[in-house]
């Protein structure tokens, strides 16, 4: 056959049967260790200052009294309050106006008694920074011109954050304030991977068919695109933590669709391109992937604190796979919230049961929540893990 022979645009970082070293944020630092010799190979990194937040604790592996929770999406539909803000503003007028966002990122801090705050916002405003066009309107989010060609990518800017994102850091900043330190702030962005599935395909997908065929005919063009999208993730995650975000979450939703050698190569080194370049010493950096069953052990590479894992991977099998050092994030399904709430604790008591006293572990469902669901369910739910998380820790 003729035509230029197919180049992959990076080799898989790590292969399956080796232990990689620790990602350079990691080495050298006081009190990294390796993990145990199981194949998702990391490194526990040490925060400068012991925090004394639950959450921040968990996220470094540090023992807790209980198991902190938190709920993504916890800001959101399912809960009245937001409903009645959201009535009178566009979703993008309320991500760029930085009360607005701050009112609705606050609501189930009170609501829930949750043990951390997420910034109420989206992960594609870098992209509208970054020169395209970004519609919520009508439904899912639209990117228009979508980026297929080098011409595309070359016309793609990396911003300065404080410019084109400044209305979330003025918002980040004044949530901090408001929440005097009662619990801690997640700020987060999108993985690159899932950052550049929406700006090739315009908006969502299922078969990725532009992306991929980004990857695999334009292999070069792709990794130009997701250089860009790396060094803009990187400067916005910075900004949002000099800012005052206390812990950040890089959302990686359509990673799944990749296979395991496949994410090493066209995902995971974007991932770790970011993380290089966070600046927080005391800031941990939480990893969730949709549909990861399959990438657990890769995921391990990326050089992240806390892997968030999806619930369709029992989590007693999670903890074999990522060995006992690695904190993890979640995982209950997101319909268990639907159900009488005597069998929302009976499906939370199990998860809590499995993973016992173990440090590094953070209550969470396995994606967003729904917006059918009922507000007291979510508030049981948080209510039941701190309750059982205690009882669990004074009598293992």
């Amino acid at each position: 056959m003729g035509g230029t022979p197919y180049t992959q645009p990076r080799p898989p970082t790590f292969g399956h049967n080796f232990l990689p070293p620790p990602p350079a944020r990691l080495a050298g630092q006081k009190g990294w260790r390796p993990a145990g010799l199981v194949l998702c190979s990391r490194a526990v990194r040490a925060p400068k200052t012991e925090p004394t937040h639950a959450f921040l604790r968990a996220c470094f592996g540090l023992p807790t009294d209980y198991t902190p929770t938190w709920i993504m999406r916890q800001a959101g539909r399912y809960l009245p309050e937001y409903r009645a803000v959201r009535s009178k503003v566009s979703f993008l007028e309320l991500c760029q106006t930085p009360e607005l966002a701050a009112e609705v990122t606050l609501q189930p801090i009170d609501r829930l008694g949750v043990d951390a705050a997420i910034l109420f916002s989206d992960i594609l405003p870098p992209a509208q920074a970054m020169g395209l066009d970004l519609s919520f309107e009508g439904g899912p989010p639209k990117i228009s011109p979508p980026v297929r060609s080098q011409a595309d990518v070359d016309r793609l800017v990396v911003p300065d954050p404080t410019e084109g994102l400044g209305y979330v850091l003025d918002a980040v900043r004044l949530i901090r304030r408001e929440l005097n330190d009662r619990v801690p702030l997640i700020g987060f962005c999108g993985a690159p991977f899932t950052m550049a599935s929406y700006m090739v395909e315009g908006g969502g997908t299922k078969s990725f068919a532009h992306l991929k065929g980004l990857i695999f005919g334009q292999p070069k063009v792709y990794t130009a695109l997701m250089d860009k999208i790396a060094d803009t993730t990187a400067a916005y995650l910075n900004a949002q933590i000099e800012a005052g975000a206390q812990a950040v979450q890089i959302f990686d939703s359509w990673a799944g669709a990749l296979s395991p050698e496949d994410f090493r190569t066209f995902a995971l080194p974007w991932v770790q391109r970011v993380i290089e370049q966070l600046k927080g010493e005391d800031v941990p950096v939480i990893y969730f992937v949709g549909e990861a069953g399959t990438l657990l052990e890769a995921m391990g590479e990326a050089g992240a604190d806390v892997l968030g894992v999806d619930w369709r991977v029992p989590m007693s099998e999670v903890l074999e796979r990522v060995g006992p050092d690695q904190a993890i994030q979640g995982n209950l399904d997101p319909c268990t919230l639907f159900a009488p709430i005597p069998e929302i604790e009976r499906r939370a008591g199990a998860l809590l049961e499995t993973v016992g006293a173990r440090p590094g572990h953070i209550f969470n469902l396995g994606h967003g929540i729904l917006p059918q669901v009922d507000p007291d369910h979510a508030k049981a739910l948080v209510d039941f893990v701190h309750q059982r998380s205690r009882e669990l820790r004074a009598h293992p």
